[in-house]
């Protein structure tokens, strides 16, 4: 059976199309993370509003067509994590198809925002960074953002990707939330650090208040 150009041409087209839609429909994929492990890897961890936004030049790509980015003007509350100055902006792409973030810009709402730190008082993020409403936190997860996470950071906290599972290294926390209750927060993230022991080693600890000297000396039996 012949075949016309224009018909070969137009079926080329259209799995160009499926290809291109399929590509930005998996160009943002991200692994889940604890929020420690979020801390840890961020810049800049802030509690913030959202008191402006609008789309911006970023320079160009190679192209020299314009990039863009959504510019969100944010009022800072609390500085957790980052420079000695406050951030006064927040960068993001502007589709989510290529991991640009959305946040409410009336100023209403408080934000926990991460990410990594520009020049000038300003941060990048992306839909890969812990970005939470901050009334959504536990009064563990508040509490840890001002030490305990930080403690922690020279620890590796591990998904346990199927049961069972176990640590290999004594420097390693079990993360199970994903296999035991099938969601990213669960008890473990929302109520729990991993905090380095005196003997080197991490584990576990669950409470508001700072672990105690007995719980930093303790020693794996």
């Amino acid at each position: 059976m012949p075949f016309s150009v224009n018909g070969i041409l137009s079926a080329l087209a259209l799995l160009l199309l499926l290809w291109r839609a399929e590509e930005l429909a998996e160009a943002c994929s991200c692994a889940p993370v604890h929020p420690q492990q979020a801390f840890c890897n961020a810049d800049v961890v802030i509690r913030a509003k959202v008191v402006g936004e609008r789309e911006v030049d970023s320079g160009n790509d190679i192209y020299g067509n314009p990039i863009k980015r959504i510019q969100y003007d944010v009022k800072q509350i609390k500085m957790f994590k980052g420079p000695n100055q406050d951030i006064e902006a927040v960068f993001t792409a502007p589709v989510s198809a290529v991991c640009g973030v959305t946040l409410d810009a009336a100023g209403k709402k408080e934000y926990l925002i991460s990410g990594k730190a520009e020049a000038g008082g300003r941060m990048h993020v992306t839909l890969c960074d812990y970005i939470m409403l901050w009334d959504s936190l536990s009064a563990t997860q508040k509490k840890s953002l001002s030490q305990r996470y930080q403690m922690g950071c020279d620890c590796k906290i591990v998904r346990c990707p199927s049961l069972p599972c176990e640590i290999s290294a004594p420097e390693e926390c079990l993360w199970t939330d994903l296999m035991i209750e099938k969601q990213v927060h669960g008890r473990q993230a929302n109520h729990y650090a991993c905090v380095k022991r005196a003997d080197g080693s991490c584990s576990w600890y669950r409470g508001v208040a700072p672990p105690k000297k007995e719980f930093l000396d303790a020693e794996d039996p």
